[in-house]
């Protein structure tokens, strides 16, 4: 990656509260006008990696910059060229969608004349015209975090950090809101970086991904070439079902060299190997007269990337070793 292209960029980003450390020597790298995802479950790091990409924490090691600016200590500049949208955005309830609009262009210094020609464009964007002279008080969560694009749009950043976007958004309104998201990237060439557990979600609208684990990215890339690379290494899970199910082809799948593990959904059998099994599996159904409902290679999904990720990061955790072999942190 040509150092041009990056946007956002980490150097073994370190943050500990006492013994806890909450991200462990992020090095990360983010091109602009991609979308990128920084996945993880709860408490894995993901905020407070924004929080410190915001200039709002300081690291207890390493460096951020933005655009060639460092968040510590250049953290008002590099505010001005980026925005930020939080899970539960925040309006002033008794204002309207309009005046709340205003309000953030004016502490952005924007004359009123800016003002009024960008609030119309914006409102109509993100599909919340209809609603511009309404008080937020009564808006919906979907139509809280629409109003957040438009807010955070006023100032023009080059850079969007959004915290858990679609959570608590109905299936419509998260379809519209990727969507939004999306066209952020494509129509206008900014760089969106959206931290989410929602793994499908994410998987519709980002160009490449991290997975976070216990403050420590433990993957990083487009969602095919890990699927691909957790190939190579062995991880294939996949799905079958056939007519009749019955113990035989399950005792012929039990004796399959590379079987891991096998679980049953209904009439399904969710197959964890180390090695394709596709061919032995048709091969033998088609010799013994079975009918094939349902056969599907998993690995390329985004939700068995992570597992099988979260997975090894917590086989490494157990044998004592870190994260590609860096060393944990140690307070210098």
């Amino acid at each position: 990656m040509a150092e041009n292209d990056v946007i956002i960029r980490t150097d073994d980003l370190t943050r500990a509260y006492g013994s806890k450390v909450a991200v462990n020597h992020l090095n990360l790298s983010i091109r602009r006008g991609e979308v990128f995802g920084l996945l993880g479950p709860n408490g894995a790091g993901k905020t407070t990696t924004i929080l410190m990409l915001l200039g709002l924490t300081e690291p207890t090691l390493g460096s951020a910059w933005i655009n060639g600016l460092d968040c510590t200590r250049n953290s008002m500049l590099v505010k001005r060229i980026t925005g930020y949208l939080p899970d539960n955005v925040g309006f002033y309830p008794d204002m309207t969608g309009r005046e709340n609009l205003k309000f953030t262009g004016r502490l952005n210094g924007l004359s009123e004349k800016e003002i009024e020609e960008k609030i119309d464009v914006l409102l109509e964007r993100v599909g919340m015209t209809y609603a511009a002279d309404q008080k937020t008080g009564t808006y919906s969560k979907g139509m809280r975090q629409r109003l957040g694009i438009a807010d955070v749009l006023m100032k023009d950043p080059q850079v969007i950090i959004m915290d858990e976007p679609t959570l608590g958004l109905d299936p419509e309104g998260m379809r519209e809101f990727l969507q939004l998201i999306r066209q952020l990237s494509v129509e206008d060439g900014r760089t969106v970086l959206v931290s989410s557990h929602q793994l499908y979600q994410i998987q519709q609208i980002c160009d490449r991904v991290g997975i976070f684990v216990s403050g420590s990215l433990i993957a990083c890339g487009k969602i095919e070439e890990l699927g691909r690379q957790i190939a190579r290494e062995g991880h294939f899970v996949l799905e079958v079902e056939a007519e009749p199910c019955d113990d035989k082809f399950l005792g012929f799948i039990h004796g399959l060299e590379g079987i891991k593990r096998i679980e049953k959904e209904g009439r399904k059998f969710i197959v964890l190997s180390s090695r394709d099994l596709r061919k032995d599996i048709t091969g033998f159904l088609g010799q013994n007269n079975y009918t094939l409902l349902h056969l599907r290679q998993k690995g390329g999904d985004l939700d068995e990337i992570y597992r099988c990720y979260f997975e090894k990061a917590e086989e490494e955790e157990k044998h004592g070793s870190s994260k590609n072999g860096k060393r944990a942190f140690r307070k210098k």
